[in-house]
This record gives structure tokens, C-alpha cells and sequence, in this order.
């Protein structure tokens, strides 16, 4: 990973940049707000930050074919992208594969179509696993999908320990706003929790959940929502971790979060700072975490989707930049720039092109970078932190007093509150309160669609031949076998990650262990589907 070099952490006219800048009342400073890299970390995770080590240049792709996408991701890291993040299509994500009946229509559309380990052993030519971080944005079929990581890590002779990277496998925020589910919240969280236990034995250096407040923010929640969800469930990840017997301090390390950034430049800056105070907290006084590393806030940005528009998409570079920005000086560890065509499609290869650009002009040219939290001290910064802090802590307690995520899920608390935020701001677009340019002010009649990417229709026929081959030239017995045995292994109490990984060695596809699993959990529907 490029490291930013020293000598340019100087001035315009060559004067030398201090690493970090105090008020004249030191004592005060300390006492109020703390250091970088030192609890409740409200100024970063690290005591040098990015002067140290650049945030991770994370780009999210994924379309088509695996070769596609390799292409892209090739094409992405040849340009100085840091770390890879796969985007995987709809019937993946429901368990379903490319051939089944419910992908028709939907296969390589939003992301890459991967149903066995022979489309990720394609996925990943070429990428040497021991030294690029990688990034996979599932989560009811996340155990799947890394097993099929896992598996081309062994056929490579690597170790386990040498992988870097995140699984998003936070299946609870698909219950509240997103919609990805396959089975009841019950058995999602065992496997979420399996994956975890998985990892801290196993893949040391993997982050087996990224706990996402962004898909909150993305279904219209608000900042203060948006962290105090996310808190709420990493406390319900972190409960159910330890009553399956780990000690707080043997996972927490492994935790990560993914937030939004968004419009209100100020807002999203204190919002990270406020998260980050507040997981600290947390880790602390609920769950007696010893190691700082425990308490750390490890975050991913990702800039706002639903900020982007379809009217003018050009204006979507300068939102892009600020949202960025934001990120940055609220101390994420990596990020991912949206694309300005992403109201419009999937981006081109130009416009991922031009969003890793943002990226680095903002770290090697704009010289926030230079400062370690340049923003700290600012009264209106600091003010908003300790207003979000306070409102997220406040929302936190009543999601506790209902028994927590679970059970607010069950009562439809999340996604009531969500909806009706999302319906005030909607409104306050449509009155014309909030502004946004090129859409209800500032608007032209002109219109210049840029190029959009388009996925070839002929795709589904070709992933079709591709699985009846897979099937038709597999060990059928031994691929049985293995189904059969993930099945016990469901009925009982033990890991399910050892046996989704011999089921995927064994070449079972993704839909076929998601249907071994039907079998034994059941399929879960939206009560709001049944009405």
C-alpha cells in the first residue's frame, strides 16, 4: 500500500506542516477531547493517522461475468486502487444460482454472478490473495462465499493467516432496510456468529462482519439513526458471539463498521468522530473489553448512492468529493467514491476511472493528509459530535429497553422509523426547504446522458452451460455426501463453516447449500410481504 511521503507535509511556500495542531490551553484540549490513537478515540484510531498510512483506495465492482469483473478489477489496481470490493449480482445474494428460476432476468445485473468455486477461482486470476486486502459486500450467503474464498486460497497453497480483507455478513440490517434475507433472524444470526468464531481461530487477519449503518442511511434514515442502529447491532453481534462462548477481547479485534457519507459536510465529519467515541464506550463499560484494540471503530465509507441524480450527473462528481472529503476528515480506514453514472446505471470503466482519481488528489494533492485530525477543536465539530453522540446513545437505549435488534425487528421499530424520516425528507425535497441542485433548483431542459454500461442479455445462457458442465463433471457422491452432511450439521450445534467449506471444495453450488439450509431453517418473509 502507498504510504504518503514525508516531504510533502509542508506548506505552499516550503514551511514544514505539524503533525497535529494545539490550542494554547493544552490542558483543557487533553482533558476534553483526548489524543489520536488513544481512548475514546474520538480523533482517530491511530496516533499518526493518515501521515502514517493512507485510508485503503477501495473501489466497489462487480458485473457480469467473473471474467468481467476480473477485468475491471485488473484494470482498477493498474491504477492504483489499494484493495479490492466485489459487488455481487441479486440471485447470488438470495442464494440462488444463475440457472435457477428466480435468477431469470436479474444474473450479472447489479453485480458479478458467482454460484461455485470455479467462478471465483475466475474471479480472482491473477489477484494474489496474500497481498491484496479484499472486500466482499454479501450477507445471507456470506459464509458461502468466503468458503469459496478459503477454498482458492488452499488450492494456491496459502495459508489461511495470510488473508487480509472484510465479509460484510451482517445479516440484521437485511431485516431493517435492505431486504436480502433467506432464512429467519434466528438461524441468519447463528451463521453470523459461526462465520466469526470461524475467523478468530482461523483467518486472523480477516474482518468476518462489517457492521453497516450505510444500507440504513441508503433506505432514509437520518445521521443519528444511522449510528445508533448500527450500534444496536453490533451489540446484538457481539452478545450472541460471547453466549456461543468467546470472550469479548477474542473477536472484537475482527469487528468492522460501514457508514454512509452525505450531503451535510459538517454533519457526516462528526458523525464518524461520534461513532467512533461511542463504540469505544461500548466495548468498555458493557462488554469489560481490555484491549484497545477491542475498542477500536474500524470503519469503510462508502459516499451516498441515493445522494446521486439522474438530472445533470456531472454535479454528482462535486458531491462525490465532498462526501469523500468528509469521510476523510472524520478518519475512516478506507473508502469507496461512487461513480457520477450511478443514477443512471453501472459505472463505466471512465467514471470508476475518474472516481479512484478523487480519491487521489484528495490524498497526494489537497494536503488533508498533512494534519492529523485537521478538524479537531472546532467548536462547531466538536458541538455536533457530542449532539450526535448523545441522540444515537438515547435511540440505543430505547432499542435495549424493547430487548434489542431482535426483538425491534419483530416489532417493526427500525423500519417505521426509517420510513418516516425518509417520508419528511422526501417531503422537504418536494417543498422545496432542501435544495438539490439540477433536480428542484438550478434545473435545465437539456439533457446529456453520459455512455451507460449495459450487461449482454446472452450472459444467462452462457452461466447456464457454465453449471450444467460444473454438474455434469463433478464427484456427484461425494458432492452429496458433503450436502448431506451440512444438513446434520445444521440440525445440531456445531460450526457450520467447516462444512460449508467441504460442500464447496466438493463442488456444491451456492444454490444448492442454500437449499440444503431451506431445508433445515425454513425461508423467512417480510411480514409486510403478506399483507
Amino acid at each position: 500500500m502507498p504510504e504518503k511521503p514525508k516531504f510533502f507535509a509542508r506548506r505552499s511556500d516550503g514551511a514544514p506542516m505539524p503533525p497535529i495542531v494545539e490550542p494554547p490551553d493544552r490542558t483543557k484540549y487533553a482533558a476534553d477531547l483526548g489524543w489520536p490513537g488513544q481512548f475514546p478515540f474520538t480523533r482517530g484510531i491511530q496516533p499518526t493517522m493518515y501521515r502514517g498510512r493512507l485510508w485503503t483506495m477501495r473501489q466497489y465492482a462487480g458485473f457480469g461475468t467473473a471474467e468481467e469483473t476480473n477485468a475491471r478489477f485488473q484494470h482498477l489496481l493498474s491504477n492504483g486502487q489499494t484493495g479490492l470490493s466485489t459487488a455481487f449480482d441479486l440471485p447470488t445474494q438470495m442464494g440462488y444460482d444463475s440457472d435457477h428460476p428466480m435468477a431469470l432476468g436479474e444474473v450479472g445485473r447489479v453485480g458479478v454472478a458467482i454460484s461455485s468455486v470455479e467462478d471465483m477461482e475466475t474471479l480472482l486470476q491473477g489477484i494474489p490473495l496474500d497481498q491484496v486486502s479484499t472486500s466482499m459486500t454479501i450477507n445471507s450467503t456470506a459464509a458461502i462465499l468466503l468458503c469459496f474464498y478459503l477454498a482458492i486460497a488452499k488450492r494456491r497453497g496459502l495459508s489461511f493467516k495470510s488473508l487480509r480483507g472484510t465479509i460484510q455478513n451482517d445479516v440484521l440490517k437485511e431485516y431493517i432496510a435492505r431486504g436480502t434475507f433467506i432464512f429467519p433472524p434466528g438461524p441468519s444470526l447463528r451463521i453470523v456468529t459461526d462465520l466469526i468464531a470461524f475467523c478468530a481461530k482461523e483467518v486472523p487477519q480477516w474482518n468476518p462482519i462489517s457492521i453497516s449503518g450505510y444500507h440504513i442511511r441508503e433506505a432514509g434514515s437520518d445521521a443519528v439513526q444511522e449510528v445508533a442502529f448500527t450500534m444496536a447491532n453490533a451489540c446484538a453481534y457481539a452478545d450472541a458471539t460471547i453466549r456461543r462462548g468467546l470472550e469479548f477481547d477474542e473477536f472484537a479485534g475482527q469487528l468492522s463498521f460501514f457508514f454512509a457519507a452525505h450531503n451535510d459536510f459538517i454533519e457526516e465529519i462528526a458523525k464518524f468522530r461520534a461513532a467512533r467515541r461511542l463504540w469505544a464506550k461500548i466495548a468498555r463499560e458493557r462488554f469489560g473489553a481490555k484491549e484497545d484494540r477491542s475498542m477500536l471503530l474500524r470503519f469503510h465509507v462508502q459516499t451516498a448512492g441515493s445522494t446521486l441524480t439522474a438530472q445533470q450527473p456531472n454535479n454528482n462528481l462535486v458531491r462525490v468529493t465532498l462526501q469523500a472529503l468528509a469521510a476523510i476528515l472524520g478518519g475512516c480506514q478506507s473508502l469507496h467514491t461512487n461513480s457520477r453514472d450511478e443514477a443512471l446505471g453501472l459505472p463505466t470503466e471512465l467514471s470508476a476511472t475518474l472516481a479512484l482519481r478523487t480519491q487521489q488528489i484528495l490524498a497526494e494533492e489537497s494536503g488533508v493528509a498533512n494534519t492529523i485530525d485537521p478538524v479537531g477543536g472546532s467548536y462547531a465539530v466538536e458541538a455536533e459530535t457530542d449532539r450526535i453522540e448523545a441522540a444515537a446513545k438515547n435511540r440505543l437505549d430505547e432499542i435495549e429497553g424493547m430487548g434489542g435488534s431482535l426483538r425491534a425487528i419483530e416489532r417493526g421499530y427500525f423500519q417505521k422509523s426509517i420510513a418516516e424520516r425518509a417520508y419528511q425528507y422526501q417531503q422537504e425535497i418536494e417543498r422545496k426547504e432542501r435544495g438539490i441542485v439540477g433536480v428542484n433548483v438550478y434545473t435545465t431542459d437539456a439533457i446529456h446522458p453520459p455512455p451507460i454500461l449495459r450487461v449482454d442479455p446472452v450472459l444467462e445462457k452462457r452461466r447456464k452451460a457454465r453449471l450444467a458442465k460444473l454438474r455434469n463433471e463433478r464427484d456427484t457422491p461425494r458432492t452429496e455426501r458433503a450436502l448431506l452432511h451440512l444438513g446434520e450439521a445444521a440440525r445440531s450445534e456445531e460450526n457450520l463453516v467447516p462444512f460449508i467449506l467441504t460442500a464447496v471444495e466438493a463442488l456444491a453450488t451456492l444454490g444448492e447449500i442454500s437449499d440444503r439450509l431451506r431445508t433445515v431453517f425454513g425461508q423467512y418473509h417480510s411480514p409486510d410481504a403478506l399483507v
